[in-house]
């Protein structure tokens, strides 16, 4: 067992861009860390001078598009002095806890990788119902046997240049720890939605892939028999069918996997999934009506010339 004065041999992976109000929590929680590098993205605010002041290593990735993205060329790229890599973004908190028990599975050698669960808090309370929890991600592994999934959505515009959520392929055995990491964000509203205007991106790709491709290949698979991750992905193949998902969204969070329990923010959280889930099918529409792409430019006058015939207005 490592004292709390002790660093634990962990190499923690912090992307960021524009995050001077999560930062500072953030890295507070990680400092038990053997090295804390955080992967930057040109921030405009304070984040470098944040970052800098905790001692973390501050390295800036240039996106050009395409794959990898800032995770995946991380962990292809930064100099790791430890085997283990811990992934945290910048609005989780790592408690004493957690940290407590990763000091202890790190040294089992017959493990790869850990599932840590997140508590995911919204307008200051913990979201614990609408099947937001548990939330099991593959964040805690083994650098080298570990790269995210590619689910073949880099040809999509305005979707970051981070992975959203691509999931870890890890080459080992996985386990879980008991100890839950903390979702929360201190940007406001305007913020969550900005984000899951870029998510809706990536996801109506996604739901565009799975409705044309069922090809597996890169990715964790879709297992109804599998863990908790590939069996989301199984169920998920199906939901892309569906009709009225906007509405299922909301009755599944809210009423059956009892969302009304968490209150206002529970309402709120709901309303605001079905109006992600509209966006998500709205642009699924523009990649079907476009060929697999989005953001396409409309037609001028001249470009239609050739197809169109104009007729002499009419005197009424």
């Amino acid at each position: 067992m490592y004292s709390q004065l002790e660093k634990i041999p962990v190499s923690v992976l912090i992307p960021a861009k524009d995050e001077e109000y999560n930062l500072p929590a953030c890295l507070e929680s990680v400092t038990r860390a053997d090295e804390v590098f955080v992967i930057d993205s040109q921030s405009s605010d304070r984040s470098v001078e944040i970052c800098e002041s905790y001692g973390a290593k501050v390295v800036q990735f240039y996106f050009k598009g395409g794959w990898p993205k800032k995770k995946n060329w991380s962990l292809d790229n930064l100099p790791f002095r430890n085997d283990w890599v811990l992934i945290v973004d910048c609005d989780e908190r790592i408690t004493p806890e957690l940290w407590d028990e990763i000091a202890v599975r790190i040294q089992d050698p017959n493990y790869a990788g850990y599932y840590l669960n997140r508590r995911v808090f919204f307008l200051g309370k913990w979201i614990r119902h609408g099947g937001k929890y548990p939330d099991w991600n593959l964040r805690l592994f083994k650098h080298r046997l570990g790269r995210y999934e590619n689910l073949k959505t880099e040809d999509i515009p305005n979707t970051g240049d981070n992975e959203v959520h691509e999931h870890v392929i890890l080459d080992g055995q996985v386990g879980y720890l008991k100890n839950d990491m903390l979702h929360i964000d201190f940007r406001d509203i305007y913020h969550w939605l900005a984000r899951h205007n870029r998510y809706s991106n990536w996801e109506a790709r996604v739901y565009y892939n799975l409705l044309t491709d069922n090809s597996d290949n890169g990715t964790i698979g879709a297992n109804l028999f599998g863990d908790s991750v590939q069996r989301k992905r199984y169920l998920k193949r199906i939901w892309v069918r569906l009709p009225l998902k906007p509405l299922l969204r909301f009755v599944l969070f809210y009423f059956i996997r009892l969302g009304f329990l968490d209150g206002k923010p529970g309402y709120t959280y709901a309303r605001l999934l079905s109006q992600y889930e509209y966006q998500i099918g709205v642009k699924l529409d523009e990649l079907r009506q476009f060929g697999g792409r989005l953001n396409q430019p409309v037609p001028t006058e001249k470009s239609l010339s050739g197809a169109i015939t104009k007729e002499p207005a009419k005197l009424s």
